[in-house]
């Protein structure tokens, strides 16, 4: 493992990327990086205000408008989008390092979301499109109707900071191939690595405009959201902020895609199998130190394996190793900022003061005084009602809550205002599957829980609206059209 000192530092992004190139911010403003497992300073980046914003909206419509890209085929763009994909390959590496130093993501993990699914992400929306028909004739009463499926239009993707390069291409991929143009608006907290989609779409020679990329805060995501040359959003964050947004965007009768926050449940039932819980524990509930909008942070168990289950989940989080996460041994890196471990701890000690029984955890570790640690944490006997089980904590902190039988743990489950994902664990598969399909949420898995690029990602409830990943993605970026012709077209 590189030591942090050994690493170069990543330059400052003083520039925005609008209409092909770099362009000077309107104002002066800047956001300092900071690396998540030290606090030191990483590098600067500008902040945009409503004139930049403006401007890279200005772009994107006359790239769709007036430019070459309005008039592509699907395989055209399928051929930008792989030479694309080719040159983020080529980055994946540094880009994997950079998001881990800025938002303290384990190295592994960063590698396969941050390295790897941006690059994968576009092949697969490149071969959906080029192999999809666009346009399909159907009999009419009146002679033929001619069903075409077109770009939406401009799209203003507005990011988080949790899993950025992947969470962008979740928007920026299907929008490309469905032919709209993109206005990106990343996340502060990680505002050094959106730039490389920058430079990968200049190697792959992504027209002018099509895809542009200005960092803001929240004043300049307002700005997107309410342009009126903008439309549709596609937004990943918190529920507060996606209320917001699906508002305005109802205001202007604009399309929206909202994938908002969780409060997510496992359930282990009575013929859970341990060994398999605890082995798929990372990805159901401990992904990226917990700063995961899947989190399953409410762990229900059958209350006659509870003991059993409290004890490992104890044994397990305090066997992870805390650390820099560029370290591969590491397995729980620090929250992104010290505004997220101001978050976490606030809950921390919100439960210290409950009913609930703390079982290990509960503050910050010992010889990791610099960067944003927190222990792993996990609080038993919660009440469904309590704070901690109804609260998205957006951090390693679990509450452990005992239920009687299969109905309970349902309504359990679903007693919660959010809808994103969960797990049911049990030797019997056809048993945890009607478990499963009982609960509302959006995804949900089966003794693991692993994301699937190929297949819907959305949640119910206050955990958003609409989807994105598989071809429920693509949809999500085209409009219908119906054009009323006479039976000519039927034979051609």
């Amino acid at each position: 493992m590189p030591s942090v000192a050994s690493l170069e530092a990543p330059e400052d992004r003083m520039r925005f990327f609008i209409d092909g190139r770099w362009a000077t911010p309107h104002g002066a403003r800047s956001h300092q990086a900071l690396e998540a497992a030290t606090g030191d300073v990483l590098a600067r980046g500008a902040l945009a205000d409503e004139q930049d914003v403006d401007a890279a909206v200005l772009a994107a419509r006359n790239a769709l408008d007036h430019g070459v890209w309005g008039r592509t085929t699907a395989p055209e763009r399928a051929a930008v989008m792989r030479r694309m994909a080719d040159a983020l390959e080529k980055r994946a590496e540094s880009t994997a390092v950079l998001v881990s130093r800025e938002n303290g993501m384990p190295i592994g993990l960063s590698h396969m979301l941050n390295g790897g699914a941006p690059a994968g992400l576009l092949r697969m929306y490149a071969d959906l499109v080029e192999n999809l028909e666009l346009e399909e004739i159907r009999p009419s009463q009146a002679g033929s109707t001619i069903v075409r499926r077109e770009p939406v239009g401009v799209v203003g993707a507005i990011t988080p900071w949790n899993f950025p390069q992947a969470l962008a291409m979740f928007k920026i991929a299907p929008a490309l191939a469905a032919g709209c143009t993109v206005v990106l608006k990343p996340s502060p907290e990680t505002a050094l690595d959106s730039y490389v989609f920058a430079d990968a779409a200049l190697e792959a020679g992504l027209p002018d405009g099509v895809l542009n990329i200005v960092l803001g805060d929240r004043d300049a995501g307002a700005a997107l959201v309410s342009h009126p040359l903008v439309d549709k959003i596609a937004f990943t964050g918190s529920t507060e902020a996606g209320r917001a947004i699906g508002a305005e965007c109802g205001r202007l009768i604009r399309r929206c895609t909202l994938e908002l926050g969780g409060k997510s449940a496992a359930v282990f039932l009575d013929d859970g199998v341990l060994d398999t819980f605890l082995a798929g524990l990372d990805g159901a509930c401990f992904l990226n130190n917990s700063q995961t909008c899947t989190t399953q942070a409410r762990i229900l168990v059958a209350r006659s394996r509870y003991d059993e289950v409290v004890d490992a989940l104890a044994q397990y989080t305090s066997d992870m190793v805390l650390g820099n996460p560029l370290d591969p041994s590491v397995t729980c890196g620090p929250m992104a900022s010290r505004n997220q471990l101001d978050r976490v701890l606030g809950y921390i000690d919100m439960a210290r003061n409950s009913d609930a029984r703390l079982v290990s955890g509960g503050g910050r570790p010992e010889g990791l005084e610099q960067g944003w640690f927190v222990q792993p944490t996990v609080f038993a006997d919660v009440d469904n009602n309590d704070r901690l089980a109804r609260e998205e904590v957006f951090g390693p902190v679990m509450a452990v809550i005992p239920f009687n039988d299969d109905e309970d743990a349902i309504r359990i489950a679903n007693d919660s205002d959010y809808g994103l994902g969960g797990s049911v664990w049990s030797a019997d598969e056809d048993r945890a599957l009607a478990v499963a399909r009982r609960v509302r949420t959006g995804t949900i898995g089966l003794n693991y829980y692993t994301l699937d690029l190929g297949s819907p990602f959305g949640g119910m409830k206050d955990s958003g609206i609409g989807r994105e990943l598989g071809p429920e993605g693509l949809n999500a970026y085209l409009e219908y059209k119906s054009v009323y012709a006479s039976d000519k077209y039927l034979s051609a």
